[in-house]
């Protein structure tokens, strides 16, 4: 006898995408400005002395696929993974690696440099760097007789 793990969140996850899905379909939501992500990556945020990285996990994910983009003080990172079709004639019984749109926005401090920030994917990790803008220092002003 099998023992079957039964996990109920990941039912309500899948019941969750696919009235999304359903909702999309009968044009309530627009494809290309939906809010509704398919999956969503991890995400680290570390703070450094000069700069703040965020670290996402996009295994499968093309760079071209990728958008960082800042607007109004919050910082989105979306995509896209694309699924892979099985070959034919595979024994294929199990999806579990998930596919289609991601979307992750982050609020920035008021010291970040929005002008400075950079990204680079490389083995299925997406590094964004966010520069911390110069703190404005305190000037002491000389008074001079007239």
């Amino acid at each position: 006898m099998n023992i079957a793990r039964f996990e109920p969140w990941n039912f309500v996850d899948l019941l969750h995408r696919d009235l999304d899905r359903m909702a999309q379909n009968r044009g309530v939501a627009s494809n290309d400005h939906s809010p509704v992500a398919d999956w969503v990556p991890a995400v680290d945020i570390v703070e450094e002395k000069d700069r703040f990285v965020l670290r996402a996990d996009v295994p499968g994910v093309k760079r071209e696929d990728i958008d960082v983009s800042m607007d109004g003080g919050v910082l989105s990172v979306s995509g896209e993974r694309h699924a892979v079709a099985p070959a034919e004639g595979a024994g294929v019984q199990r999806f579990e690696r998930a596919t289609g749109r991601f979307l992750r926005r982050f609020t920035l401090p008021e010291a970040a440099d929005a002008e400075g920030i950079a990204a680079k994917c490389a083995d299925g990790i997406l590094d964004v760097s966010i520069p911390k803008a110069p703190e404005v220092q305190a000037r002491r002003i000389t008074v001079e007789a007239a």
